[in-house]
């Protein structure tokens, strides 16, 4: 992808480019290997020493969990590096990464924790019934 990026940007933009493109392009490409070794190592196997397979590895086209989200960093960097071929501006789209870590931390981890309701210990029948006879003696008397 960066290869075309710099095709792109000096074949028909007239090597138009700034440091920013260059440091934003840098940043991309470490992106791009960041996500590809992570997703290496969810996908790798574990053997016993005897050569008997433990663990699979996880399943990287299930539609739920980290890889989902490693997958979606890739086409959003991906697009945005696209787009990025014709103007700047478009570098700013890489801020809906963090925007979108913030809004999952606070879905799947802060909100249920600020909000969890108070933890009521079930009373147990008997309890209860012999608690009631307590209220009515008390009430008796």
């Amino acid at each position: 992808m960066a290869v075309t990026y710099i095709i792109f940007r000096f074949t028909f933009f007239n090597f138009n480019s700034s440091w920013f493109s260059w440091v934003i392009l840098s940043m991309a490409t470490v992106l791009y290997f960041a996500c590809y070794k992570f997703m290496e190592s969810l996908a790798r196997p574990t053997y016993a020493e005897s050569g008997a397979l433990v663990d699979g590895g996880m399943d990287l086209n299930c539609g739920s969990g980290t890889a989902e989200h490693v997958k979606d960093l890739i086409l959003l960097t991906a697009i945005v590096q696209c787009s990025g071929i014709f103007t700047d501006y478009m570098w700013l789209l890489m801020l809906l990464a963090p925007c979108r870590a913030m809004y999952l931390l606070w879905v799947y981890i802060l909100a249920p924790w600020i909000f969890a309701p108070a933890d009521e210990t079930p009373v147990d029948k008997k309890k209860q019934k012999k608690m009631e006879r307590k209220m009515k003696r008390a009430g008796m008397m």
